[in-house]
């Protein structure tokens, strides 16, 4: 499957976030990526349906939501309808899984699943024929600029093998600390989406930053 870049707006200029579309768009980012959090499943507060509807007339690239809320059944209808291409949600919420993910797709966007570092990524692995995407967390949930958990190289692997047994043709994204550094690890190890973030966003040069991410997935 080949490399794609989700540019996280996560610490983006929330004054002027259509500007931070149109940079991340001209430099060849193939989605935007757009953190929910609720204020319980993370101590932080972000956007909500109506910053993803804001958002939709300003860019043509899809919109990839990353729903980190504590109970994801309620809002998945609202986030469709804003304008969402991509909705996934944490295996560590509330709610039946295998019913939320039916809901996404059955209102016509692709679905995804995440883990949190501390998660053992076995327990997503019922839902693969469900989903579209898999996010692997690799800082903790809830603030960018964190560091890359190494760790993570594991799950990727062990997703992608997993996937690969299934026959699944599934996406496999990683969110958190992806730099220069950290992106021809996560693609060596079987990921095929890097949200960048911090390393893109505040990069004087962002499109030849979006080339250096997608050249590590590219080369070898």
């Amino acid at each position: 499957m080949g490399v794609k870049i989700s540019a996280s707006i996560l610490n983006a200029d929330l004054a002027n976030l259509e500007h931070a579309l149109r940079r991340a768009e001209a430099a060849g980012a193939d989605m935007i990526h757009i953190d929910v959090m609720d204020g319980v499943f993370t101590e932080s507060i972000t956007f909500g349906d109506y910053m993803v509807k804001s958002l939709r007339p300003h860019t043509v690239l899809p919109l990839d939501t990353h729903l980190m809320v504590s109970e994801p059944t309620k809002l998945i209808p609202f986030f469709v309808s804003a304008g969402s291409d991509i909705i996934t949600i944490h295996e560590e919420s509330s709610g039946d899984i295998f019913k939320c993910l039916e809901l996404i797709r059955s209102l016509g966007v692709k679905a995804g699943i995440s883990v949190n570092p501390e998660t053992d990524v076995r327990k997503i692995f019922p839902y693969l024929s469900l989903c579209d995407l898999v996010l692997i967390m690799s800082v903790k949930p809830g603030a960018g600029g964190q560091a890359f958990k190494a760790e993570s190289l594991l799950k990727i692997n062990a997703v992608r093998k997993e996937a690969d047994r299934l026959s699944v043709p599934i996406d496999i994204s990683v969110d958190g600390g992806i730099s220069d550094s950290t992106a021809p690890l996560i693609f060596s190890a079987g990921a095929n989406v890097a949200v960048v973030g911090t390393y893109l966003l505040n990069s004087a040069d962002m499109k030849k930053a979006a080339e250096t991410i997608r050249n590590a997935g590219t080369q070898g």
